[in-house]
């Protein structure tokens, strides 16, 4: 039986940038950035309309876009990039290196990487090391509209593609092609998924929004 790939991803209901029925006064309240009183944000570079809740830390550095929603616990080191629309539910951790495009939405405890071969920054055999990123930092993308499920570990100098669906609990250590989704550990592919999260069916056709998609290449492309 087909299963629906949020299914898979192992997403949860939260708080939401949506109020229905503003007033003019709650509108300017909406669209300026909110900072919960018990978070950290020291970045100057977060955008309108995006909400930090509660012991949520922000550093120096990071960068995230437009109407966010940056869920309780959730740590994003300087380095970091997020656009716009990103959903980063409770206790996630973004790492330097990270970029996460626009509409991406990413489950609790997901876990990412920025280094292959970690040790101590202060161990004194590695201090060289460590002395520049660009000997150990190794850059991970989240390309637009993908999804990652809940507890996935995504292991860093990997790129997760434009609306692909990483199921719950999985390990990935290789690049993810657009629309696929992945589960297992190590990840594997098991299935497509539509722009709007939905399973494909067999003919490669949306049960829930019936678009239509094509294969060229091992590449999936919409035909609508």
């Amino acid at each position: 039986m087909e299963r629906d790939a949020g299914s898979h991803a192992g997403g949860v209901s939260g708080r939401s940038s949506e109020t229905p029925s503003l007033t003019t006064t709650q509108q300017s309240v909406e669209s300026a950035t909110y900072v919960h009183p018990s978070a950290i944000c020291e970045s100057t570079n977060v955008d309108t309309g995006t909400r930090i809740w509660a012991f949520a830390h922000i550093l120096e550095g990071a960068v995230v876009g437009r109407d966010c929603n940056i869920c309780d616990h959730v740590f994003i080191e300087g380095g970091a990039r997020l656009g716009d629309r990103v959903t980063i539910k409770n206790q996630v951790m973004i790492w330097d290196g990270v970029t996460i495009e626009d509409d991406v939405f990413v489950g609790p405890s997901a876990i990412f990487t920025n280094d292959r071969h970690p040790r101590s920054g202060r161990m004194p055999e590695v201090g060289q090391r460590y002395a520049n990123s660009e000997n150990w930092l190794a850059p991970t993308t989240v390309c637009r509209g993908a999804s990652i499920g809940a507890g996935a570990i995504i292991l860093c100098g990997t790129t997760l593609g434009r609306y692909a669906m990483v199921a719950a609990g999985a390990i990935v250590t290789r690049d993810v092609p657009d629309h696929r989704l992945v589960v297992g550990q190590p990840a594997r592919p098991i299935g497509w998924v539509c722009i709007c999260g939905m399973t494909l069916e067999t003919n490669l056709r949306c049960p829930q929004c019936h678009r239509r998609y094509e294969l060229h290449n091992d590449l999936l492309r919409s035909v609508d």
